[in-house]
């Protein structure tokens, strides 16, 4: 099939381009590299089957231009951090919304067969309850937060009003290879990961006990895959959390880096760690439950968080 991944060129995006070309499938990436760095697609250009659109999702010519042919796709580009969100909202705004909806407005117009899309575990917003069960959200945190929820409300009116088939999969802290770690936007697990291999304290925001369902990139991509191929009717139109399903806090999260980076070098076990404040629009705690992805896709998380981890430093210490 011929597949477009917008963003594919960043983290999760040249993840699924690699994984679609292992299957066979033509792939068409489209990113303005905001974000998304050219290393991350540099190995696909030999392959025949792969191209490259270097474009914007806010230019709806763009958006056309890649959606020429294609059967499937999959909706990566955005702009995440929920402090970038706050710092610049009105660009925020709109890439993930206007962006949005020019991809889905072309994708309708050319037939594609299926619109699976990055959505967010920020849309859970301020509900308390745990685990986060789909059909339970409070409200948004962030502007961030507030144009994931958008693009749910958007998807769900196209399914209803044009027939569309969309799938929403809300990223629980995904981490994983080609995560990176620099800038001043960095997640968490890439940036704590280079600060300790350079000998340099990780900045915990808090006391370190806010809790998160970190994701190890390869359920990630299964859960797109998934999405992409399921038959059942019932399946279609709807939003899944895609996580692992287990909360670690961030004080866990450093004594787990720690341990698995002082296999490779013993100093890293010495490195302080310290505290500073708690970030506007942070949720406390996040954990997902992933039944309804078992139920209707069939999911079964590859790996745990610990094991991804390991997968994770061992990559960041042979890439950095």
């Amino acid at each position: 099939m011929k597949i477009l991944v917008t963003g594919g060129a960043g983290f999760i995006g040249s993840n699924l381009c690699e994984k679609l070309l292992q299957d066979g499938h033509e792939v068409v990436c489209l990113d303005n590299f905001s974000t998304g760095k050219p290393e991350n697609i540099q190995l696909f250009f030999s392959n025949s089957k792969f191209k490259l659109i270097v474009g914007d999702i806010r230019n709806i010519s763009d958006c056309k231009n890649a959606v020429d042919g294609v059967d499937y796709v999959f909706h990566e580009a955005a702009l995440g951090s929920v402090p970038r969100s706050i710092k610049d909202p009105i660009t925020t705004n709109s890439v993930n919304i206007d962006g949005f909806l020019n991809m889905l407005v072309v994708s309708r117009d050319v037939g594609v067969k299926r619109f699976i899309y990055a959505a967010s575990s920020s849309t859970y917003g301020d509900s308390a309850s745990l685990p986060k069960v789909e059909d339970i959200i409070g409200k948004p945190l962030s502007p961030y937060a507030i144009t994931k929820y958008v693009n749910e409300l958007y998807a769900d009116i196209f399914s209803r009003t044009y027939g569309m088939e969309c799938i929403g999969l809300r990223y629980f802290n995904v981490f994983g290879r080609k995560q990176n770690p620099d800038g001043a936007y960095a997640a968490v697990i890439p940036l704590f990961v280079k600060k300790l291999i350079n000998h340099e304290s990780p900045v915990i925001n808090g006391d370190g006990e806010y809790s998160r369902d970190f994701t190890y990139i390869d359920n990630v991509i299964q859960m797109n895959l998934l999405a992409m191929s399921v038959k059942n009717k019932e399946a279609v139109n709807t939003v899944y959390n895609t996580a692992y399903g287990e909360r670690t806090t961030l004080n866990q999260l450093v004594s787990y880096l720690k341990e698995y980076l002082t296999l490779y070098d013993s100093e890293i076990a010495k490195v302080d760690i310290v505290h500073g404040p708690n970030r506007l629009g942070d949720i406390p705690h996040s954990l997902a439950s992933i039944e309804k992805a078992k139920s209707l896709l069939g999911y079964r998380p590859l790996y745990s968080m610990k094991d991804g981890l390991k997968e994770a430093v061992k990559w960041y210490w042979e890439n950095l």
